[in-house]
């Protein structure tokens, strides 16, 4: 356990000390005292201490600045406070936190389950035989929403990728100028189709698709991708670097070609 979570003490000199930093070197003991939730009279006692232990120097009356054995006293306690953090936050609650899957079989409440991704969708079946597990929360029919929790491993998922197809400006001819074929191709290999752009929905629709998405295309591909997807996005002109900026801040590969 972090020294300054054992006692309320350790806790308050931590604060003082972090008071004198933040003010230095004009410290008023009473302002401390107000921050902190303690007398003036305690906050000067807490100072003799900082002082006598080295942590803190007084140059002159009300002035006091934090010693380099100080500094390098709080930043290895904020260390070992950020690492408890990091060690609730990453090991005790996402364990403890609760996810929707969807059931492939009939599950009951407290079944260890194995976890996997399919068609971009969590999804989770009986038995423990996966590289990523978790228990469940609820009874659930096969084919319904089943809640998990206390999760371990990490589900195997390779990333998929985004096809861009440009779609010209209505200007130069917009879906007009398209090729119907090549796009019904994309279209039909693709596990997820989106648009951006009318001219882009109104030529996926002339070749027999009807985007599942007609907005939030680079958002929504990128998700896709990420999830193991291979999407097609079809953007019209105007709109194909709007798509290509969200895919590759989100790091997804990506390849545009001429529709």
């Amino acid at each position: 356990m972090v020294d300054v979570l054992d006692n309320k003490r350790a806790a308050t000199r931590l604060r003082i000390l972090v008071q004198i930093a933040e003010r230095q070197p004009a410290v008023s003991q009473g302002e401390i005292a107000t921050e902190v939730g303690v007398t003036s009279q305690a906050v000067s006692e807490y100072i003799r201490e900082l002082v006598d232990d080295g942590l803190v120097e007084k140059e002159g009356r009300s002035r006091y600045r934090v010693t380099p054995e100080g500094v390098d006293w709080l930043f290895r306690t904020a260390d070992d406070i950020r690492r408890f953090a990091d060690h609730v936050t990453g090991d005790v609650l996402d364990a403890m936190s609760e996810a929707a899957y969807i059931a492939t079989d009939d599950i009951e409440e407290g079944e260890t389950v194995s976890l996997f991704v399919e068609d971009g969708l969590l999804h989770a079946k009986p038995g423990d035989e996966g590289p990523a597990t978790g228990v469940a929360t609820t009874d659930a029919e096969a084919g319904t929403d089943v809640g998990v929790t206390s999760f371990e491993g990490v589900m195997d998922l390779e990333p998929g990728s985004v096809t861009v197809l440009q779609v010209p400006a209505v200007r130069t001819g917009g879906s007009r100028a398209v090729d119907s074929e090549l796009l019904a191709d994309h279209c039909e290999n693709a596990d997820l189709v989106v648009a951006a752009g009318v001219e882009a929905v109104v030529a996926c629709r002339q070749s027999g698709t009807d985007p599942e998405v007609p907005f939030a295309a680079g958002e929504i591909a990128a998700e896709g991708a990420e999830r193991g997807l291979e999407v097609t996005a079809v953007a019209t002109t105007d709109e194909v670097g709007r798509v290509t900026d969200t895919l590759r801040d989100a790091d997804v590969t990506y390849e545009v070609l001429e529709g």
